[in-house]
């Protein structure tokens, strides 16, 4: 009898082991729900711009950088948002519709490359886009 007993609680300990399992992917780990046409844009030192186009359409900026610096700005903005406009010293950054982001730097007018970096969320899904400017 010792021998059933112990293969009874071992199958109901396995049995509980599979039953308990999540099936569902934990958080940080969303597929890739934006899609960007592009992540990595190289921009001439003259002004330059680039139209980058989304699969999905619910997602917003969450931050934005240049020169690996934030801008120090809040630019949080709402996923259901089909237009909005940023402004910085030397880009721009607008929301066309809900697939279209427009990104446009002014001349670099310096002798090393510039950085802008755009970066984006939806839901538990975080991606960026990254200019490099040239130099003049």
């Amino acid at each position: 009898m010792p021998k059933n007993r112990l293969a009874f609680f071992f199958t109901i300990g396995l049995l509980c082991f599979f039953f308990s399992c999540e099936t569902e992917e934990p958080d940080g780990r969303w597929g890739d729900i934006i899609k960007l046409s592009a992540k990595k844009v190289d921009f001439k030192a003259t002004s330059d711009s680039v139209v980058i186009t989304t699969k999905g359409n619910w997602w917003w900026i969450d931050d934005i950088t240049l020169n690996n610096q934030s801008t120090g700005k809040n630019y949080l903005t709402a996923s259901d948002s089909t237009y909005f406009l940023i402004q910085d010293s030397c880009f721009v950054v607008e929301r066309r519709d809900k697939n279209t982001l427009f990104i446009k730097m002014d001349e670099n007018p310096g002798r090393i490359k510039r950085m802008l970096e755009v970066y984006l969320e939806a839901g538990d899904y975080f991606d960026h886009i990254q200019i490099t400017q040239s130099a003049k």
